[in-house]
């Protein structure tokens, strides 16, 4: 039995680097299993595999999309006989939103020294926290899980900066200031395409019991993560009407800096905005022309007038890293 089972994706941004040392820090700890992947499409055989050795961790090494992955096949594979360990996230991607909400961040080895330090001492059960999934429906197959999606005008910049900004090979961080800025000058000129990001498209988005609301947004998010972006904090339990956090803000500079202006402030979600939209809901839906989303790295589209149905799952456990 391993007390930690390691899954790493050798192609995540951190790992083209770092998994030599990774490898090294395995094999001088024998109770950690260490699977490497080639591609996301291998996950389902690795969690298989991982689940022969009934970890009392599983520790994932990967971007996001890496993540998303896993926990699709950790909560709906059956692997662990419906009930899998804690999920410890290492911060090795480019955006790291749900290992730094978990308490994961700087080094990865130094993360996973962290797990194997709680692992040794017993103390699993203090740093065990729950956690709702977001689950996508895709009209086919069973759905993806994730923890967050960024949609609306947001994917679009999300997928400029993938495709036309890291290729230039800047810093992680650089790279998301130069999207965002190009995102926010096309915005306030209304202009897109071509070397900006495209305009945004209009969707409309449902919550069961709260109605619709429907126009252009430059943000739209959803998430069970505690903090969403800009390190707006959401709270840790469900509000009154699901577990699952929106936040949609129309696509006017207006809308934009009144939901930056609250966030500075502390008080977003605490009074209503003009243009900006703060709810809580079990199930979501999302539809339009072009509605893209990215469900922890993975794009998803409404096509074909078949909107993208968003529902939360029970709770699951990961561990916190933080102390």
């Amino acid at each position: 039995m391993a007390s930690v089972a390691l899954l790493s994706n050798p192609r995540s941004t951190g790992n083209r680097a770092l998994l030599p040392q990774v490898r090294e820090y395995c094999a001088a700890h024998p109770d950690i299993f260490h699977y490497e992947v080639e591609d996301v499409d291998q996950i389902g055989e690795a969690i298989r595999t991982i689940a022969m050795v009934s970890p009392r961790i599983v520790a994932i090494n990967g971007g996001d999309g890496t993540v998303q992955a896993a926990l699709t096949e950790l909560y709906s594979g059956g692997h662990f006989g419906g009930s899998p360990p804690p999920v410890a996230v290492l911060p090795n991607g480019k955006t790291n939103l749900i290992a730094l909400d978990l308490g994961a961040e700087g080094d990865p080895i130094k993360a996973l020294q962290r797990v194997v330090e709680l692992v040794h001492d017993g103390r699993l059960e203090d740093h065990v926290v729950e956690r709702q999934l977001i689950a996508l429906d895709r009209d086919e197959g069973r759905p993806v899980l994730g923890m967050f999606l960024g949609g609306a005008y947001l994917a679009d910049v999300m997928l400029y900066c993938r495709h036309r900004i890291y290729p230039l090979g800047l810093p992680n961080g650089v790279s998301h200031v130069l999207a965002a800025i190009l995102g926010l000058f096309a915005m306030i000129l209304g202009i897109g395409g071509g070397r900006l990001p495209p305009k945004p498209e209009p969707m409309t988005v449902s919550l069961v019991r709260q109605g619709e609301f429907q126009g252009k947004f430059s943000l739209l998010i959803v998430t069970t993560l505690e903090k969403l972006l800009l390190s707006i904090r959401t709270g840790d339990g469900p509000g009154p009407n699901g577990h699952m956090k929106l936040l949609a803000t129309e696509s006017s500079v207006g809308a934009l800096f009144r939901m930056l202006g609250a966030t500075w402030r502390g008080t977003l979600g605490q009074k209503p905005l003009d243009g900006v939209h703060f709810q809580q809901g079990d199930e979501i839906r999302i539809e339009g022309e072009r509605s893209n989303v990215i469900l922890d790295g993975e794009i998803f589209e409404a096509t074909g007038g078949k909107p993208i149905i968003l529902t939360s799952t029970q709770p699951v456990p990961f561990l916190r890293l933080a102390a």
